[in-house]
């Protein structure tokens, strides 16, 4: 009987996600979820005081376009699910540029919806990496944190495409009807807050609100099991 020397039974580790960049000429190594995390910060929080300054705007377009890039590349665990993320990411921008262009509304509809499959697809990955990963780390709770403010853009995307084909789908307090009032619907739906000024009319509009609602709830009360049996299962082995 062999008795191999030195090697010791260790827990395998699934670091497909879970890679860190390291800034250029320093040991410091940030996490890549971070860039996404703070991206969609910058999305919720100074993109609606930017929408006057056109310039700003389309600085802070190609700063999130650039983030999001490193985010789909920090959850592609296989070529093909880079090249995925890369053909709707891409795809979705020649339509928005032939919409400013063109002046067709229908360009910027169809960017919308693929935008929206994009952030669906990386979602998607997120929550396949949380359920994989058998030990709770820093990126595991920052892309979890990812994965939630991401859904609320999708339905976001989502109601703005429906009241598109179906104008009247929601009633709107008196003001301009853009995305942004959309997001802010998206999150309160999300979070159940339920402030009640923009309400579904139509009926889709009601299925999809109450899909997103009990979705934000099932979300939280599952990631809240899945990080407490992780960390169990993680305090057991150490």
């Amino acid at each position: 009987m062999r008795l191999n020397k030195g090697k010791t039974d260790r827990p395998k580790v699934n670091n497909h996600m879970s890679g860190k960049i390291r800034i250029p000429f320093t040991d410091i190594q940030i996490g890549r979820f971070l860039f996404l995390f703070i991206s969609m910060l910058l999305l919720l929080v100074f993109r609606p005081f930017l929408t006057d300054r056109l310039a700003i705007s389309y600085l802070m377009e190609i700063f999130f376009f650039l983030i999001f890039l490193s985010a789909v590349y920090a959850i592609s665990e296989k070529r093909s699910t880079l090249i995925i993320a890369l053909f709707l990411l891409g795809l979705a921008e020649v339509l928005q540029v032939l919409s400013h262009t063109l002046g067709f509304p229908i360009f910027g509809t169809l960017s919308h919806i693929l935008g929206g499959l994009l952030l669906a697809y990386t979602t998607a990955m997120i929550l396949l990496y949380l359920f994989k990963e058998d030990r709770i780390t820093r990126d595991m709770i920052i892309g979890a944190i990812c994965a939630y403010f991401l859904m609320g853009l999708v339905w976001a995307l989502l109601y703005s495409t429906l009241e598109f084909f179906q104008p009247g789908s929601f009633h709107m307090p008196s003001g301009p009807v853009n995305q942004a009032s959309f997001t802010y619907y998206s999150y309160v739906t999300l979070t159940t807050l339920g402030y009640g000024e923009i309400t579904p009319i139509s009926t889709p509009a009601r299925s999809f609100a109450i899909l997103e609602a009990m979705m934000g709830q099932l979300y939280l009360a599952v990631l809240i099991a899945r990080l407490v049996g992780t960390h169990i299962a993680q305090s057991s082995r150490s």
